[in-house]
Order: C-alpha cells, then sequence, then structure tokens
C-alpha cells in the first residue's frame, strides 16, 4: 500500500509513490509507508541506486494533504512535520545516490523530499514550487537547504512568493540537475541509473557518506576528513580493479 518495487536492473530500484490520489499528496499513512519502504530498500546490498517516483504524470508529489493540514493542531502540527522530515532524511541518508523523477507539478513538501534527492530529473514542462506561504504556513525542514542549493535570493523569492517556476527555470538556478523532453524522461534516468552501475558499489556508497558528512563541516575539517576516506578506498581493490581496467583499455587503443 502506498508505494511500489520495480527492479528494471538488478542493481535499480525504483520505488513509486501510489494509492495517494491523482497529484500524489502526502498524508500521515503515506510518510509512515514511505519511510518504512525506504528503510527496508536500504538494506538491499546489491543496489547501486534507487528512483523515486509518483504515479502518473501529473505531479511527484503536489505537496502535503491539504485535508489533514487543515484539521491540525500545534501539537499534532509538529508531529506530522516530524514524519515528513523523517522521510526526508530515509532519502537524504539513503546509502546509495536517488534519482528523483519530477513530471507535472513538484509542490511544497514534494519539492522538500525530492531536494533530499541526490539527483533531480525533470521533464522539461514541469513546474516546481514551494507555495506554503499562500495557505499560512512557513515552508520549513528541507526548505532549510535551499539557501545554500541556490542562493539566499532566488530561495527568498520561491519561499517568500509561493510562487511556482519552470522546471527549466530550476534547472538554470541550480535546483534540478537536468531537463529532458518528458518522452525521454524515463530512458535518461535509465541512462544515468547505468552509468552508476558501473561505478564500485563501495566506492558509490563511500563518495555518498562523504557528501553528507561534507555539509555538517567546515572546508578545513572536511578537507582533512576526506583523506582517511581515501586510505580506506584502496582497501576495497576496487581502485586497483577499475585502474588496471583502464590501463588496459588505453593500451590495446594505443
Amino acid at each position: 500500500m502506498y508505494s511500489e518495487i520495480s527492479y528494471p536492473t538488478p542493481t535499480t530500484a525504483v520505488l513509486t509513490i501510489t494509492d495517494a490520489g491523482p497529484l500524489n499528496v502526502l498524508s500521515t499513512p503515506v510518510i509512515k509507508a514511505l519511510t518504512a519502504q525506504l528503510g527496508a530498500l536500504a538494506e538491499n546490498a546489491e543496489l547501486h541506486c534507487l528512483v523515486l517516483r509518483g504515479s502518473g504524470s501529473r505531479a511527484f508529489i503536489a505537496g502535503a494533504d491539504i485535508k489533514e493540514l487543515a484539521t491540525l493542531t500545534a501539537d499534532s502540527g509538529r508531529t506530522f512535520i516530524s514524519a515528513l522530515r523523517d522521510l526526508c532524511n530515509a532519502v537524504r541518508h539513503f546509502p546509495v545516490p536517488v534519482i528523483v523523477r519530477l513530471e507535472g507539478h513538484t509542490l511544497g513538501g514534494g519539492l522538500e523530499l525530492a531536494m533530499a534527492g541526490d539527483l533531480r530529473i525533470a521533464a522539461d514542462d514541469a513546474v516546481v514550487g514551494m507555495p506554503e506561504v499562500k495557505v499560512g504556513i512557513p515552508s520549513v525542514i528541507h526548505a532549510a537547504m535551499m539557501p545554500a542549493q541556490i542562493g539566499s535570493a532566488r530561495a527568498a523569492w520561491l519561499l517568500l512568493t509561493g510562487e511556482n517556476i519552470p522546471a527549466t527555470q530550476a534547472q538554470q538556478w541550480g535546483l534540478i540537475n537536468e531537463c529532458v523532453p518528458r518522452d525521454r524522461l524515463d530512458a535518461r534516468i535509465l541512462e544515468i541509473a547505468a552509468g552508476l552501475a558501473e561505478i564500485g558499489p563501495v566506492v558509490l556508497r563511500q563518495q555518498k557518506r562523504l557528501l553528507r558528512r561534507w555539509e555538517r563541516m567546515g572546508l578545513d575539517a572536511a578537507i582533512d576528513d576526506s583523506i582517511a576516506e581515501f586510505g580506506e578506498a584502496f582497501k576495497t581493490g576496487e581502485p586497483q580493479h577499475h585502474m588496471n581496467a583502464f590501463l588496459e583499455r588505453k593500451n590495446k587503443r594505443s
């Protein structure tokens, strides 16, 4: 319930949001189910990447369930938003790269969840926005990532006006990695997944851990931290395997 898992390849899982209405809105049951599913998928040591997507073409996620939000009190509001924070963190700290597929509208909590992913690939006619202020609530939790990702002026525009912007503009701002024609969206995502599948699984997970750690560190500490990780990589055998394969290919061409 609320999600389906498919495996287009043995190393790529696709988690699709289901049974959340035509706009894939985030209610408490949907949030809890997705968080649990992500926890289970995180235990799959064979994965090189996860694709997160909505059902249908109208939205990745068009925000939180307004019907539920309208009934919240101060206490239940904190409970709701804490659960959404936990869902976003399950994506942010998922052990392998998460590709978020954006089609139609991605709004509010849906955009926060997308920002928690590592790569955001959108249809070029998609729309994103943070409209919470228009319904009387601030954008919170992972909206806090926005100033660092796209700059304070652009973050202020989205968060204070509540206006939506085209995905192509969001790509120019650095909020989306790539926009492609809608009919190429799935093929492009699978191309990226195939590229990730060629990378050693240990180093892929190591690099994601470093990205998350660097977010909490100053620059000098992050640089020093990375030295030990560089050395650890050579214990896995992956550098030797991939570098020797590269040298063999180069020798054959010369």
